[in-house]
């Protein structure tokens, strides 16, 4: 509800240019609330991605319906969301396995705290370091369905796609092999190299990478939002 409650709130804005530049950090968090929380509850990461989905093009459409502009790249958005949602979903089925009821409590520490985050550093640019960022797939989630969202082209997004995939696929090792600890050591090993990855790709951690938009919601090339 939290998601759908902040787009509500930046829908009373003057002009739709909040709500565009923000889409992308709110369906990311909502994507990883639903997912993660969902899977570590129920035990099955299925549960987590379906949730997130449903919860993903939900937030898409009320976004649609309070002003944003059609998607100018629909299918890159729609990939970003099923990837993220994944992602977040494996780490759910983690939690359920190495915490058995208690997964869910772990699930919205782990959410709240990488929200907190990404949010601080959306409120405040220069508070946070780059690196720090570069470690949070909610920052890859947000990266990768911003930049679809605002039409500012998809190569930017490759590489947290590609970090979300790859955390997916290492987090995925550990759940299958459970009660092994030693895959421990892969998925950390890949969550590294990738957020290393992720951080020397130019504006792909930058909080303040999204592109500026005019009143009416089109596109200011090579100007940011601050």
């Amino acid at each position: 509800m939290a998601p759908a409650l902040a787009m509500l709130q930046l829908a009373d804005a003057a002009a739709p240019a909040p709500l565009v530049a923000v889409v992308g950090p709110v369906l990311a968090v909502g994507l990883m609330g639903v997912a993660m929380i969902a899977a570590a509850a129920a035990g099955r990461m299925w549960i987590g991605v379906a949730l997130a989905l449903l919860a993903g093009f939900g937030l898409l459409i009320l976004a649609r319906a309070l002003g944003l502009p059609p998607l100018p790249h629909p299918l890159s958005t729609g990939f970003a969301v099923v990837i993220a949602s994944i992602s977040f979903a494996v780490r759910g089925a983690l939690f359920a396995k190495s915490a058995s009821d208690k997964g869910w409590l772990i699930a919205v520490s782990v959410v709240a705290g990488e929200t907190a985050i990404l949010f601080t550093a959306a409120a405040m640019p220069e508070a946070l370091p780059d690196w720090l960022l570069a470690l949070l797939p909610a920052q890859w989630a947000s990266t990768a369905i911003q930049t679809a969202i605002s039409g500012s082209g998809t190569q930017a997004a490759i590489w947290p796609l590609f970090a979300l995939a790859g955390t997916a696929a290492a987090t995925l090792v550990v759940v299958r092999l459970w009660p092994r600890r030693w895959p421990y050591l892969i998925m950390f090993s890949a969550w590294l190299a990738l957020s290393a990855l992720v951080w020397h790709q130019p504006g792909a951690s930058s909080p303040d990478a999204a592109p500026a938009f005019a009143a009416d919601g089109v596109l200011l090339e090579g100007k940011s939002l601050n």
